[in-house]
């Protein structure tokens, strides 16, 4: 069986759908026969021609020329017309519940397209129950198409390690409206801390500056680990994840955690994390302050939390959905 795998997101970002590519492409080249098809680099005008004409039309002529028997793109950026069967990735449907938060271009694509890609796609993988909930009823997925491949933190995530100095709480995540930033810069002021924020810039007006908050931009992941384990508790009241891939990387390192009640990331925690209400910022203050002083016992439960994510099982599931669609 040969799939051929869209890798043009690699270009674009270095969250979690090119942490997703990184870990997976390696590990799936000891399954199957794989061919790595891309467009492209980063910059406006290359994401407006990859939209327009990659994935409708360049990216099918690609995928016959190669050969395929199957053609996964890891995000809903996709042919509406595949060549061969389609499975993709659906990390989230955060753009149709709050379109408001994306700029106009990714608005307009989101409604146009996803629901043609997702209808076209032989199967598909999302990550988390939350986020085939949302498949269901925001597209009408059935049911019987879709599956569910949890993701798995790095091996560089791990308790132990280095740690960095000072006594912050820490934020990771693209600058932009739905990672609560304001409210929770608030939260951790209530509580007489510092927020130290590691991500890209991102859209929406985010900053992340100013009046005990301090924004670290991108940092590799070497450092984000030590960022992790050196953090009195790691803070992630998003307001829509359909994972949250942070959390996980954060319980890894033995970093207690506080993160939104009813959601995705709820999902990942379990019970080795704080719940708080994400539009509160008494409540995520009182989340922090339970959290640290909370740290010895939920040090020992992230880890073990943690450890039931791997990603040779999601590599081992993926394959197996491409053998079903083959």
């Amino acid at each position: 069986m040969r799939v051929g795998i869209d890798i043009s997101p690699l270009a674009l970002t270095r969250a979690g759908t090119a942490r997703y590519l990184q870990e997976l492409l390696p590990r799936l080249h000891r399954r199957v026969e794989l061919a790595q098809l891309a467009f492209g680099g980063p910059g406006r005008v290359r994401a407006a021609v990859r939209d327009t004409a990659w994935y409708p039309l360049g990216l099918p002529r690609r995928a016959r020329r190669a050969g395929i028997d199957v053609l996964h793109c890891p995000t809903f950026r996709a042919p509406p017309r595949p060549p061969v069967p389609l499975v993709v990735t659906v990390f989230d449907l955060a753009v149709l519940r709050f379109p408001e938060a994306f700029n106009r271009w990714t608005r307009i694509y989101s409604r146009l397209f996803v629901p043609r890609v997702v209808r076209a796609a032989a199967r598909v993988i999302t990550i988390s129950d939350f986020t085939k909930g949302e498949l269901v009823e925001l597209l009408d997925v059935p049911e019987e198409r879709v599956r569910v491949i949890p993701l798995a933190s790095g091996d560089e995530f791990r308790p132990g390690g280095a740690a960095a100095d000072g006594d912050y709480v820490l934020a990771v995540g693209t600058l932009e409206p739905r990672k609560n930033l304001e409210r929770l810069a608030d939260g951790v002021r209530r509580a007489g801390l510092e927020l130290r924020v590691v991500g890209a810039r991102g859209w929406g007006g985010v900053r992340a500056d100013g009046d005990g908050v301090h924004w670290l931009g991108p940092v590799p992941d070497e450092e984000l680990a030590r960022l992790y384990r050196g953090a009195l508790c790691f803070a992630y009241p998003s307001l829509y994840e359909g994972f949250g891939l942070p959390v996980l990387e954060a319980m890894a390192c033995g970093a207690p955690v506080v993160t939104s009640r009813g959601s995705a990331t709820e999902e990942v925690a379990g019970r080795a994390a704080v719940l708080v209400d994400p539009a509160d910022p008494a409540s995520i203050a009182a989340g922090l302050e339970e959290a640290i002083s909370r740290r010895e016992e939920l040090a020992r439960l992230g880890p073990e939390r943690a450890a039931g994510y791997s990603w040779e099982r999601v590599a081992d599931e993926t394959a197996a959905v491409y053998r079903e669609v083959a």
